[in-house]
């Protein structure tokens, strides 16, 4: 199907693709979809992770994975044979696996893998599959037309979560770095730097003025509320 017969799924109500009973695609704006996926746990029960994916000239560039490797099998397939899309590049937002838990599947066929180098350091130390190329502070690049800025502002969820802007639809992809709005607690705490989390959050809120739409790692997206609501429960999680 080319990018008419795409055009036209997501005219449905709510702008919701349902892939299967574990994925969906939910329309943002032009060819920007968030991808959400469902993922059971001991801990947590049944519970959705997001991602972004941005098309562009029937290519697809992917942040984010899903958890595991045949969700993420399971949704490059569908780019590929329902949206005529060709998935040829990943950004990972750090370590744990609701970024990088298909990233072996992805390895396999040779896609492209970005991360934050202290993500691939990590990812050796541990044994996971490792990213490709790195970078440090920040990498900008031109994805067929539209500019993707990926960056480091500090720790905060983990040491090492970067945040993928895209200034042309004055999009953020926020990562576990941001909770959504009904997020009552910062959540996984085994890897959180909650000393800084606050004034990483400040950092990413100074340097983009014009922020659209944030997406969060986990829950619904929305607006800048985001943003102002981590910091509150960071601020509450530090006064314990």
């Amino acid at each position: 199907m080319g990018l008419i017969g795409f055009t036209s799924l997501v005219a449905q109500p709510d702008n919701v693709i349902a892939i299967d009973n574990d994925i969906e695609l939910i329309h943002l704006q032009d060819s920007i979809f968030v991808h959400v996926t469902w993922h059971q746990s001991e801990n947590f029960g049944r519970f959705p992770s997001n991602g972004l994916i941005v098309i562009k000239s029937g290519q697809a560039l992917m942040i984010d994975t899903p958890m595991d490797n045949n969700k993420t099998e399971r949704l490059t397939k569908y780019l590929k044979d329902s949206m005529s899309v060709d998935l040829t590049k990943l950004i990972i937002g750090h370590f744990h696996d609701d970024c990088m838990g298909g990233l072996e599947y992805l390895q396999s066929i040779g896609i492209e893998s970005i991360a934050n180098s202290m993500t691939i350091a990590k990812c050796k130390e541990i044994g996971l599959p490792v990213p490709m190329k790195p970078f440090t502070e920040s990498l900008t690049f031109d994805f067929n037309g539209e500019l993707i800025d990926c960056r480091y502002f500090g720790a905060g969820h983990s040491f090492d979560n970067i945040t993928v802007w895209i200034p042309g639809k004055k999009i953020l992809f926020g990562g576990c770095l941001i909770k959504s709005i009904n997020s009552r607690e910062l959540g996984n705490l085994s890897d959180a730097v909650v000393a800084d989390w606050d004034l990483t959050i400040k950092k990413l809120m100074k340097k983009y003025t014009d922020i659209k739409t944030v997406i969060p790692g986990h829950g619904d997206f929305g607006g800048t509320e985001l943003l102002t609501h981590t910091i509150e429960l960071v601020e509450a999680e530090k006064n314990k």
